[in-house]
């Protein structure tokens, strides 16, 4: 193939055009692995709530890499040292940090694969892709684990202030339509510099990392623990544990093969070789969806009532309460719905249940947000703002939630 087809101009809504730098970056965009991100939403169940919530992590992990071209960019203009191959590592290791996602995100690990966080299997999809490209994927992986001497780079990848979350608020913000949640990135971005193999940000820049913080917990609050998101996303991960409880006793249920063979084994992180890897990566929201459509008219009363919540976007009351739920309350409710639907204590289980969201901006005991002062000083932006609000934001807001079903309303 002619070389210069692959230096290839990407349209986005966000930043406009996006360019692949190179052969390599172009070719592991074009890897059955990275194009799976294409069928995968990047706000799982968002969409019930905010219907334009559709993008993907395709559309998320290209934004990343672009931003981190622009950080690149700026830091080479202020005397920064980046070789050619840190270069391409950085915008490899951006690119495939998501590359793990199961469908809709978070709910395949907490049901149908066995406890195995997407960041293992991110690094499992990078190692099989570096066999594949004859380790130039090496140093970026070294980067992604942290493993290089060269700190700043880890924390442009993964950190307080990192592209990863500079690319998903904006990108969540417009698609969302949260104007809350729009940050300023470019501002950001001019405003980086390394000192002392630090990643800093110049202090006229602290404006911006404040707005960035308050964008963050607010986009929280309305987008990512949105109460009717939450409740489906919970929903979700039950019918997939009640899918996988069904098959494991010997009812076979209508589904893709790979989604099918997730159910029916129980994968660990041990359980992640090669094979296992290829199925895994055969699995996207389509299977998932496709799988609840059936499922709906399934005879166990379970799986189909939880189905059809999803599919009709008629969902569990969610209530958020300021103390935790009691005891009594919980065994009142699910006494009621045994005796409405007959059903067992372990059955009722998936109809009512209680749980609690958690929600920090700015963690303090995480490595801070620098700024650098301009007598050359640094300090965490808590201590260099003069805005008393970002020391709320770093503590903790933590709510509880009871879901129960909506014939159960007024008990």
């Amino acid at each position: 193939m002619n070389q210069i087809n692959k230096l290839k101009i990407l349209n986005d809504p966000i930043y406009g055009f996006i360019t692949i730098p190179n052969t390599l970056i172009y070719d592991l965009i074009q890897h059955p692995y990275f194009q799976r991100l294409r069928r995968i939403s990047q706000m799982g169940m968002s969409y019930l709530v905010y219907p334009g919530a559709h993008h993907t992590r395709f559309h998320h992990a290209l934004g990343c890499m672009h931003i981190m071209q622009k950080a690149v960019q700026t830091l080479r203009f202020k005397e920064v040292e980046i070789s050619e191959d840190e270069e391409n590592a950085l915008y490899i290791a951006i690119l495939l940090h998501d590359i793990g996602h199961g469908p809709f995100s978070h709910a395949m690990e907490h049901s149908i694969v066995e406890s195995v966080h997407h960041e293992e299997i991110s690094l499992f999809f990078m190692n099989e892709l570096n066999r594949e490209f004859d380790g130039k994927l090496s140093l970026a992986i070294q980067i992604f684990k942290g493993e290089y001497h060269r700190r700043f780079m880890l924390q442009l990848i993964s950190s307080q202030l990192d592209m990863d979350r500079m690319d998903y608020l904006k990108r969540d913000s417009f698609y969302t339509g949260v104007a809350e949640g729009n940050i300023n990135s470019e501002r950001l971005i001019q405003m980086m510099h390394v000192v002392d193999d630090v990643l800093v940000i110049e202090e006229k820049g602290i404006y911006s990392v404040e707005q960035f913080l308050v964008a963050r917990r607010l986009m929280y609050w309305q987008a990512y623990l949105h109460k009717t998101s939450l409740v489906a996303e919970l929903t979700l991960t039950k019918i997939l544990k009640r899918a996988k409880e069904l098959t494991q006793m010997g009812t076979m249920l209508p589904c893709s093969e790979p989604l099918q063979f997730f159910m029916q084994n129980k994968i660990d992180s041990s359980g992640f070789d090669n094979p296992n890897l290829k199925k895994f990566a055969l699995l996207d929201d389509f299977d998932i969806v496709s799988a609840i459509k059936s499922w709906q008219f399934h005879d166990d009363f379970v799986l189909s009532s939880l189905s059809k919540m999803i599919i009709n976007r008629d969902l569990l009351k969610i209530k958020m309460v300021t103390e935790k739920v009691s005891k009594e309350h919980m065994t009142d409710l699910k006494s009621k719905m045994m005796n409405l639907h007959n059903l067992s204590e372990k059955e009722v289980d998936y109809f009512i249940f209680k749980g609690k969201i958690k929600n920090q901006a700015y963690n303090k005991t995480g490595e801070p947000i620098h700024i650098y002062k301009k007598d050359k000083t640094i300090e965490d932006v808590v201590e260099a703002s003069d805005q008393l609000n970002l020391k709320a934001l770093s503590k903790p807001v933590t709510k509880y939630f009871i879901c129960f079903p909506k014939v159960l309303l007024g008990s």
